[in-house]
């Protein structure tokens, strides 16, 4: 049995819990709502996508189809008045599995009649960073494709343990304050070192297998395909992230995160075949999102470093940043977004014969059209200008710029 089907079956325990601890007597209700999504795209030139083991920076590309279906779930169900679950479902032809649980926990937050309100939610969720993808199945309601900083957190992070949180309610705004402690995310980071930063909204469910590059393979002594779980337990160690939101009475939010998994970065464990590493990640998140009018702006940034320890005295460090700048119009049925992202790595000990830098920037052009509730018709326009030396490995030049156009037709429900 796999660390991740363990990880996707302790989540659904979660929602088994909470009907047994729910007050009989008092009624529930269930709610529920989702999407389907047909994808088209087109890349020029045509570099081989991530998803397919090369170094191109979007999700379609060569090796890839141009044409993909998915969709997403979510069941909330209110067990009594103070007791809630939920779990969020995934279907994505190119994701390995294709179907699969993103997420499942259940919240106790008692009735209260004072400004002061708390809750502790436990099970499998998504940590309080993004304020763009806020929609079912880690989506945004502003373009196909997330951030550079948000899609990394769909692929690789998850929060597998237990929240705490405390709201103070005034009359300027709402104070929020959470702190969580998790496990089974030991690998998280490996994508930023082997791969770095990469722009597509293929979030990954509790069981997923990631690709990696196939120029990677070498470097480690793996053949290619190479995969590995990010959400699997190594070392015994506790995380945690604690975070801060205020919600002002206007509308507009400010939220910041610290995160640390605590990896010790000596440790592996073997995932077909090869040595994974406890990747020891932490950073610090910061972003706002600031209505105007019919308009919105978010924007949001991330910095750290994720290491590992494979040999004694050998400290290899990939230090990190992702910063985005989102502007938006809600003009009721359209809605077009246009986005600013930037993001960098920078690989020590830089006494290597190639680290892995990179750096790079995108630029978003996004117009969704929803003339009903149940109907969403959005094209995207992503170009994504990076420089990466790993290039070099499989004969590519270190610059690359890609160009991605995509249509998707998407029914809601």
């Amino acid at each position: 049995m796999s660390r991740g089907w363990r990880a996707t079956r302790a989540a659904l325990a979660c929602l088994s819990a909470a009907a047994c601890l729910a007050t009989p007597a008092k009624a529930s209700s269930l709610q529920w709502h989702g999407y389907l999504d047909l994808r088209v795209a087109a890349l020029s030139p045509d570099t081989q996508s991530w998803t397919e083991g090369g170094l191109g920076k979007q999700r379609f590309g060569d090796g890839a189809p141009g044409a993909a279906l998915g969709g997403a779930a979510a069941l909330h169900w209110q067990l009594s008045p103070e007791w809630s679950a939920m779990a969020e479902f995934q279907a994505n032809t190119q994701a390995s599995p294709s179907i699969g649980l993103l997420a499942a926990s259940v919240r106790f937050r008692p009735v209260s009649t004072t400004p002061w309100r708390w809750s502790v939610q436990a099970g499998a969720f998504f940590p309080q960073i993004s304020l763009e993808n806020e929609g079912v199945g880690w989506t945004s309601p502003w373009t196909l494709s997330p951030s550079a900083l948000n899609s990394w957190v769909g692929e690789e992070l998850r929060t597998l343990g237990a929240q705490a949180r405390v709201e103070h309610r005034g009359e300027r705004g709402t104070l929020d304050l959470g702190l969580a402690l998790f496990g089974v995310n030991d690998p998280a980071g490996e994508l930023l070192a082997s791969r770095g930063w990469a722009l597509g909204d293929m979030t990954s469910t509790l069981g997923a297998r990631l690709r990696q590059p196939d120029v990677y393979g070498p470097a480690i002594g793996a053949t290619a395909p190479v995969r590995f779980e990010p959400f699997a337990e190594t070392d015994g160690r506790t995380g945690v992230h604690a975070d801060a939101e205020w919600r002002a009475a206007g509308g507009a939010r400010f939220r910041a995160l610290h995160y640390d998994n605590r990896a010790d970065p000596q440790t592996s464990r073997m995932q077909e075949g090869r040595q994974v590493f406890s990747w020891r990640t932490k950073f610090n998140s910061a972003g706002i999102d600031w209505p105007l009018g019919g308009n919105h702006l978010v924007a949001q940034w991330m910095g750290g470093s994720t290491a590992i320890e494979p040999a004694p005295d050998f400290y290899l460090d990939s230090r990190f940043q992702a910063w985005f700048v989102l502007f938006g119009r809600d003009q009721g049925t359209w809605r077009p977004a246009l986005r600013i992202d930037g993001f960098r790595v920078r690989q020590t000990p830089d006494f290597l014969e190639a680290p892995l830098n990179e750096d790079g920037h995108a630029l978003t052009l996004a117009l969704n059209w929803r003339p009903t509730p149940a109907f969403r018709l959005a094209i995207e326009w992503l170009r994504v200008d990076s420089t990466r030396n790993q290039r070099r490995l499989s004969g590519e030049a270190p610059r690359q710029r890609e160009d991605g156009l995509q249509l998707a037709l998407r029914l809601l429900y």
